[in-house]
């Protein structure tokens, strides 16, 4: 096991505009997209923590505590492989048991959603202990949810995994951190692809400001935007879907709060 620091099938169908339509110049169009479940794929599976998926708060992703931003214990950390640098923070993925009798036989699946990464243990091969090191695919997931669809006495099960679309309640969620000159954003309960590969944020006295990411789920501006009300607009890694956010928070809003918009990818 490393240490450190489903549903049936679906397909999510989204109507959106495209983020440069509401640039100068661009003319608004709507644009179909579907995102179908991957197909299934070979890996492995090991857990960190303990049954109340104390561990698993805050992570790599950035996401800090998992319960009441809305990611629960149902989580996961993966491989650098998978993680992407951080842009496949927020995707879903089904995971089922395979091949051991560590399986319990009438769980077809779980669903759970990145939070954090597995990064890799060089002291030990990749077959031995450095299960997330560099190539290997590897999930390790939080307790609570392994015991979902295996013994955790197991430690290390086979498993199918595939990518499938977040269905979220509610709007996207933007916690808020840095100073006067320097805006540093959290995108959580993302849905459709779940992940976020751009960001672009609007000041009530500026025009539309480029964010570049930073790490995990965060981006970022170098502006002064204390003391305007700010939006947003979201692009989607997986489906490059664009939503906008208006007026996401107030004049008045404050570094260290999380502020909720009102659409969402589906």
């Amino acid at each position: 096991m490393a240490s450190y620091f489903p549903r049936p099938s679906f397909v999510a169908i989204v109507v959106v505009f495209v983020l440069p339509l509401m640039m100068p110049g661009i003319t608004i169009r709507p644009v179909l997209a579907i995102f179908r479940p991957s197909p299934w794929k070979i890996a492995h599976a090991t857990f960190y923590g303990d049954e109340t998926a104390s561990e698993t708060m805050g992570g790599a992703c950035g996401y800090g505590n998992l319960f009441t931003n809305g990611y629960g214990i149902d989580t996961v950390a993966l491989s650098s492989t998978l993680f992407n640098n951080g842009y496949a923070c927020g995707t879903c993925f089904q995971i089922k048991c395979m091949q051991s009798k560590a399986c319990y036989a009438n769980v077809a699946f779980t669903t759970v959603t990145a939070t954090n990464l597995c990064p890799p243990n060089w002291s030990k091969p990749s077959d031995n202990g450095g299960w997330c090191n560099p190539p290997r695919v590897h999930f390790d997931m939080s307790k609570p949810a392994f015991m979902k669809i295996a013994n955790w006495k197991a430690g290390i099960i086979p498993v199918a995994y595939r990518r499938v679309p977040c269905i979220k309640k509610d709007g996207i969620r933007f916690t808020l951190q840095g100073n006067g000159y320097w805006l540093l954003a959290y995108v959580m309960n993302v849905g459709g692809g779940g992940d976020v590969s751009g960001m672009w944020v609007k000041g009530s006295k500026t025009g539309w400001i480029r964010m570049s990411h930073n790490w995990g789920a965060s981006y970022q501006a170098f502006s002064t935007l204390v003391g305007q009300s700010l939006s947003f607009i979201v692009t989607s890694y997986t489906t490059k879907e664009t939503i906008t956010a208006w007026n996401v928070a107030p004049s008045n809003w404050k570094f260290g709060a999380t502020y909720k918009a009102n659409v969402n990818f589906r």
